[in-house]
């Protein structure tokens, strides 16, 4: 039987390479011919720590450098932002400076997306479901003079400095996880590093919002998207695109463009839009 073609558009768990699932499909009962699958290695393993040192390497050859061009002079002990909300839609394409103060993002929905100067920031996490792997590991990069100082509350496997300390091995950590991350690190890198992924993805939106921004307001105005919405999201599902629909909270339609979201993937989505609104309108 024909396997069908799915796009999927979802916030996360998103979009994974092709690549890398045919990849992890092909290792799946032996990696790296141990004759064992990740799924059962231990994470005291030395071919386990490979993985997570290979990771860490990864990650800090991917991340570059990118000036600021704001200026914030708060009076806090620390400042936080997550630079990429997408229940709203709502992205900051600066990195705010702080003066000295200590800089928190939570980076989970653009992380590796593209270029970002670490130096400026005091702590970065993102969830690595959007677009550096799979649902199950949280990305930590921590300034080394900021361990040690969290709060007597604070579990100890949420402490970095006890996680430093182990090389990230405190627990037992989600191998299979980390290492589908490992993958798709190898995938950003072999593709060209965060500055590709960030060229693709003014291409992909571009096409989204040109169509948004020319369609006379058909694709903006809440009340007659309200009454086509489940005409459009069952239209895209017969076209195999799935996980437009909207957040709970807000409603309305959402497509995700994550790294591993194709041009093609994207040119797709704008050809439907274009052929909906002209039956439409």
């Amino acid at each position: 039987m024909e396997q069908k073609s799915t796009i999927n558009f979802g916030a996360g768990p998103a979009k994974l390479p092709q690549s890398v699932l045919l990849q992890a499909q092909k290792e799946l009962l032996s990696y790296n011919s141990l004759g064992i699958s990740v799924l059962e290695m231990s994470h005291r393993s030395s071919d386990f720590s490979k993985i997570l040192n290979k990771t860490e390497s990864l990650m800090r050859e991917l991340l570059n450098s990118r000036p600021s061009s704001w200026t914030l002079n708060p009076s806090a002990s620390y400042v936080y932002y997550c630079c990429n909300e997408t229940v709203h839609g709502v992205e900051y394409n600066f990195i705010p400076e702080t003066n000295g103060v200590v800089l928190v993002s939570d980076m989970s929905s653009n992380f590796l997306s593209r270029p970002v100067d670490v130096s400026k920031f005091g702590l970065i996490f993102a969830g690595a479901q959007k677009n550096v792997g799979c649902a199950g590991v949280t990305v930590v990069i921590v300034r080394e003079d900021l361990l040690g100082h969290a709060l007597k509350e604070c579990p100890i496997v949420l402490d970095y400095k006890v996680q430093a300390e182990s090389n990230s091995l405190y627990n037992t950590p989600p191998c299979f996880s980390i290492y589908i991350m490992c993958l798709v690190l190898e995938w950003i890198k072999n593709n060209g590093g965060s500055i590709a992924m960030e060229n693709l993805n003014n291409q992909k939106s571009s096409l989204i919002y040109d169509i948004i921004n020319n369609s006379d307001g058909f694709y903006v105005q809440k009340k007659e998207m309200k009454l086509w919405k489940k005409q459009f999201l069952d239209g895209a599902a017969k076209r195999g695109m799935i996980s437009l629909k909207g957040h709970r909270s807000v409603g309305g339609i959402r497509a995700s463009l994550y790294n591993a979201v194709t041009l093609e993937d994207t040119e797709a989505l704008a050809t439907y839009m274009k052929e909906f609104k002209k039956q439409h309108m």
